[in-house]
């Protein structure tokens, strides 16, 4: 997210060819791994057992729950206003920044829900058998962000690509 958003500060400058396409790149992962891959898997697995342990948290678990439904249209919708951008030219930038910045507010403060009350409560309130189904079914992803696990080659090609072209200091490639 603090990526996207240094690459979206930035703006296309004298290459907007890269510029589109690391930013493509980035929603594209979004789209295709925490929306489809990650956050199902914390709605079937973690919440309910968190939800079950601690029903004072049933308000949390509700938001992010109602964030997860919402989450994969917003990220197409912004897919769709960055191509708008790209091939319609300047004139639709703000409509992509205008949806931008609330997205990345929104994703953030999503993260650190999870980060600070729900990941807290989880390690207070499971087991180490429930743990090890939940690292089993999270391991599966292999998300090449997490640094845990192995990564999927598939990913793993994305996450290099976005970080060989996204310019420095945002990735590896020229600024």
């Amino acid at each position: 997210m603090h990526s996207m958003r240094m690459m979206v500060e930035r703006g296309p400058q004298d290459d907007a060819e890269r510029f589109f396409d690391v930013l493509r790149a980035m929603l594209f992962y979004i789209d295709e791994f925490p929306e489809r891959l990650h956050h199902p898997k914390e709605s079937d697995l973690l919440f309910p057992r968190v939800a079950r342990r601690s029903p004072e948290l049933m308000e949390t678990v509700t938001r992010l729950e109602r964030d997860h439904l919402h989450g994969e249209a917003q990220v197409r919708e912004l897919q769709h206003l960055l191509l708008a951008w790209e091939l319609l030219g300047e004139s639709r930038r703000q409509a992509f920044v205008d949806a931008f910045k609330p997205y990345v507010d929104f994703y953030l403060e999503h993260m650190r829900l999870e980060e600070s009350v729900i990941l807290p409560e989880a390690e207070m309130q499971l087991s180490e058998t429930e743990w090890a189904e939940l690292d089993a079914a999270f391991e599966r992803n292999r998300d090449p962000l997490t640094g845990k696990y192995p990564p999927d080659p598939a990913y793993d090609r994305l996450f290099t690509r976005i970080v060989m072209k996204a310019p420095a200091p945002i990735g590896l490639g020229e600024a």
